[in-house]
């Protein structure tokens, strides 16, 4: 007969195999989001051509475009506030399918379109439906670790946002630098997210329950901390507790204010590169990865540092990160760096370090400190809600028209003003914490 000693290490094994393949499952399964949300941003200089073909000016058809972006963005934005936290009863493993399954579709949908209505339509559905993934992950993920490790695990996986994005891109860059038009690059996409789709459906599970092991420690500062359980409480009891939370409110800010600054160099950096600094296509598709590249690195450490460092940990990082990147971007807008192409795009990795380090805290290991295991998918869903319904909407259109009318110096000067408005939101956030 086996030993109590035997049992628990026989038990502890069983979990961290089951931890693995979660954060295996999440990780590859969010990366597989971003092949169906970067192909547009990739192909977008191939879309400007296209609309050109048909009797728009580059300018008008950079516009629109940048409008298709925004209303995706918006659509996205009313899914993370309206649909991001019926993870809380539905459950995270089916709303992480649920945006999977869908991108497929929606991704197909405008490979198969040729015009404004239909890129319209199907990049807003598809925008829609990955609204509910991150939440649905964030979800999961507070069922399988415990509180103590929620910087360093949301660290590793949300490097699935920013490898995954930074991997698509090269591989999309790589395609079309092989001769593939826009349309293959779509349907590439959304046949490889279909085949993680199915690895999810087989091999995910929603808790550590479901397997037999018992339930992780959560955050004893969570907001729902001393309440009834989540499955005896109705919306305003979920809601409430957030909605009266000024230190949450100050997150839901530097979420806007992040999200501006991320979204507008994942949208227009390979149309930066190509018309700004004078890359080829395929060139400023592959220089575009370094954005989420670099910030993947900033995840990692800053991640595993805001754990080591304790409560006010994140809130520092916070503060520093944004308000050294409002320098940086002053700098990639103020100077005119001629024929030196490799500052720029220098600049663009250091900005991706800065700011996506801070930014994956705020819907990641911030929420799950606010949620717990209870409610963290509904304040992850509010808290990227309000950063993409302010600042993701505004990266694409809004960018677009100042970048044409005032030229990308005038953007990347309009960010720099952005980020250091979130630096004073991310000291008084900090000034909280203490």
């Amino acid at each position: 007969m086996p030993t109590v000693e035997g049992v628990e290490r026989g038990e502890r094994r069983r979990l961290l195999v089951w931890q693995g393949v979660t954060v295996a499952l999440l990780f590859l399964g969010y990366a597989g989001y971003y092949l169906c949300r970067s192909d547009f941003s990739v192909t977008l200089p191939q879309l400007i051509d296209e609309l050109s073909l048909h009797g728009m000016t580059p300018e008008e058809a950079r516009i629109r475009l940048g409008q298709v972006s925004s209303w995706g963005v918006f659509a996205y934005a009313i899914g993370k506030l309206l649909l991001g936290g019926t993870a809380d009863w539905l459950g995270g493993r089916r709303n992480f399918l649920a945006g999977m399954g869908g991108a497929v579709v929606f991704t197909v949908m405008f490979g198969m379109g040729g015009g404004l209505p239909i890129f319209t339509l199907a990049w807003v559905g598809n925008r829609l439906v990955q609204s509910v993934g991150w939440a649905g992950a964030v979800k999961v993920s507070s069922r399988w670790f415990s509180y103590a490790a929620y910087g360093t695990m949301m660290g590793v996986i949300s490097l699935s946002y920013l490898f995954g994005d930074a991997a698509s891109r090269w591989f999309m860059g790589a395609l079309l630098g092989r001769g593939l038009g826009w349309r293959a690059i779509f349907f590439t996409a959304a046949g490889t997210l279909a085949v993680l789709f199915v690895a999810n459906l087989l091999l995910l599970k929603d808790s550590r329950a479901k397997v037999g092991l018992p339930e992780p420690e959560v955050n004893p500062d969570n907001v729902y901390a001393g309440k009834a359980p989540a499955q005896r409480r109705g919306i305003r009891e979920v809601l409430g507790p957030l909605m009266t939370s000024v230190p949450f409110w100050l997150v839901c800010l530097l979420s806007l204010g992040t999200t501006l600054v991320r979204e507008t160099f994942n949208t227009w950096t390979p149309t930066y590169f190509n018309q700004g600094v004078g890359y080829s296509k395929a060139m400023a598709a592959d220089l575009s990865a370094l954005f989420p590249l670099f910030g993947g690195f900033a995840v990692v450490l800053a991640g595993w540092w805001s754990d080591k460092i304790g409560r006010k940990g994140r809130a520092a990082i916070l503060f520093w990160g944004l308000a050294l990147a409002a320098a940086a971007l002053l700098g990639l807008g103020m100077v005119h760096w001629g024929s030196a192409r490799l500052i720029p795009v220098g600049l663009v990795a250091l900005i991706g370090f800065l700011i996506i380090g801070p930014y994956s805290y705020l819907a990641g290991a911030i929420a799950m400190d606010f949620g717990g295991s209870e409610g963290s998918a509904t304040a992850s869903g509010l808290i990227d809600g309000v950063g993409y319904l302010g600042g993701g909407v505004l990266a694409g259109d809004t960018m677009a028209r100042i970048s044409v009318s005032f030229g990308w110096s005038g953007a990347f000067v309009s960010l720099s003003g952005v980020a250091a408005l979130s630096a004073v939101c991310a000291y008084f956030y900090l000034r909280k914490h203490e």
